[in-house]
């Protein structure tokens, strides 16, 4: 089965709700309702991956690209506890994140994980903490690859302005490797200054979890990050 990169436009704005009370159950669905509006006003690709048990409530309510924030490398069968590529699919996830900072794999599962996924169709969004490792995991061929210092998540402080070396370091490493990989930027990202940032340097859009799911009020927040990728797409 093909993969749903060319169904997902970018730059993009990737919003990872956690397991944060503002984004669970209904509080997720209403985010995810949001994350659609400000999507559709402005015409920015907006995404979210909410907790898998609200990936079906939120996937059947919108029509924004809801991904699932983790799969385990394993096969549909003897596995309790483990979270199948099947089985976010079936619930409506169109993609997965993997290998965040607070659910770490190994080289080879992230390389097994990635082969469940591509065999159900699932567009995969692989973090990394540092170039070469960005580098390493571009090797696996993963549709995007997402540049996260683990330091700077959940600061407030973007590694688009901390650090734009790392993102530099992270582009030539990955074109290096395969130049057909989108690369997001993570970390410390809440406000449009630090998608624009990201954007001159090179980057294809924006992993964001608390400085929209957190903030005092998200639609604003949202608007804000998603107001630089509409100008510059002017």
């Amino acid at each position: 089965m093909s993969s749903n990169l060319e169904e997902i436009k970018l730059p993009l704005i990737l919003v990872n709700f956690k397991t944060y009370s503002e984004a669970t159950g209904i509080k997720g669905l209403e985010l995810a309702r949001k994350a659609q509006e400000i999507s559709l006003d402005t015409e920015v690709s907006i995404a979210v991956a909410p907790q898998y048990t609200d990936i079906k409530t939120i996937a059947d309510e919108v029509e924004i690209p809801v991904f699932s924030q983790h799969i385990d490398p394993v096969a549909q069968g003897a596995y309790t506890g483990h979270i199948t590529a099947e089985a976010v699919k079936d619930a409506g996830a169109v993609g997965t994140l993997l290998n965040h900072s607070e659910r770490r794999l190994k080289l080879s599962e992230i390389d097994e994980a990635l082969r469940k996924a591509k065999s159900v169709g699932l567009t995969t969004v692989v973090c990394a903490n540092t170039p070469s490792v960005s580098a390493a995991t571009a090797a696996l061929n993963p549709e995007m690859v997402a540049i996260e210092p683990p330091e700077l998540i959940g600061t407030g402080v973007a590694v688009s302005k901390a650090k734009p070396e790392v993102i530099k370091q992270t582009v030539s490493q990955v074109m290096g490797v395969n130049s057909k990989i989108a690369i997001l930027c993570g970390a410390g990202i809440t406000s449009g200054e630090d998608v624009s940032a990201a954007l001159k340097l090179g980057m294809q859009g924006v992993l964001v979890a608390s400085g929209v799911v957190k903030a005092k009020n998200q639609k604003v927040a949202l608007l804000d990050l998603a107001n630089p990728i509409r100008e510059a797409a002017k």
